[in-house]
């Protein structure tokens, strides 16, 4: 781990939209940028890729919390559906996101970011215990911070963990980033006519089971009030671009009066 004690966090830019920022990451983003679900495991240089941006993005003085899926590893719905018990399969999905985010802690420091990886699931040789104030701390030091093992509790998706982390840190929005350039009113794999939409509100959002995102995240940010920025992420300084506030892809809030 590279030695961070004395080296004062980076002043943000004049002008940055965003101070603190919890970034959702699907497992399937670290061994295909475009999420392929059918996909496996980590591959090096994509993991390094978005390590590279997401420094870039630390470097403008953000204070980045991340969370990563763990679908490249195990699916805790796919083991259930094949026979598994749920909750157990769930925490198999749990150790998945575990492993995800050792490995980007790792590619973030060679990179020159302090990070700490915190659980849900208490495993001290390898991670920090999940304490909010310690994690705020973190943050405001100047390390980024990798949310893993969801919220610690089976039946509940890495998109809920993402939404609540948000929310307890208290960041700014909530970014999902995806395969697709935003949420679009068609499948728009199957519909080349379909258009994307700019600006959704949360009620539509659930009332049309857009399934971009899981419902329980996004009623969370509703009863909050915290935005979420829906974004591509294989279109490479999309996350910058969010960041600085720059109009791509998706924004799920309340209407605009």
């Amino acid at each position: 781990m590279h030695d961070d004690l004395t080296r004062p966090p980076p002043p943000p830019i004049p002008g940055l939209r965003y101070r603190r920022v919890l970034l959702k990451l699907s497992g399937e983003a670290l061994c295909n940028p475009d999420g392929n679900k059918e996909a496996f495991g980590i591959q090096p240089d994509t993991l390094r890729a978005i390590a590279e941006e997401l420094a870039e993005v630390h470097r403008l003085g953000v204070q980045l919390g991340l969370v990563i899926g763990g679908g490249n590893i195990f699916r805790g719905l796919k083991g259930s559906a094949q026979g598994m018990d749920r909750a157990q399969s769930d925490y198999v999905g749990m150790l998945a996101t575990v492993m995800n985010s050792l490995a980007l802690q790792d590619a973030l420091e060679r990179c020159g970011v302090p990070t700490r990886v915190m659980t849900a699931l208490e495993m001290r040789q390898v991670a920090e215990p999940y304490i909010r104030r310690r994690a705020v701390r973190h943050l405001e030091k100047g390390r980024c911070v990798i949310f893993a093992a969801g919220t610690g509790n089976p039946y509940f998706s890495t998109d809920t963990a993402a939404a609540l982390r948000a929310m307890e840190i208290h960041a700014d929005a909530l970014f999902k980033a995806t395969k697709v350039d935003g949420i679009y009113d068609a499948d728009p794999m199957k519909h080349p006519e379909a258009k994307m939409i700019a600006d959704l509100s949360y009620d539509r959002f659930l009332a049309d089971r857009i399934g971009v995102m899981d419902g329980t995240a996004v009623t969370l940010c509703r009863d909050n009030k915290l935005p979420i920025r829906v974004f591509k992420l294989s279109t490479k300084g999309n996350i910058q671009r969010v960041v600085v506030g720059e109009e791509i892809g998706t924004v799920i809030r309340d209407p605009v009066k």
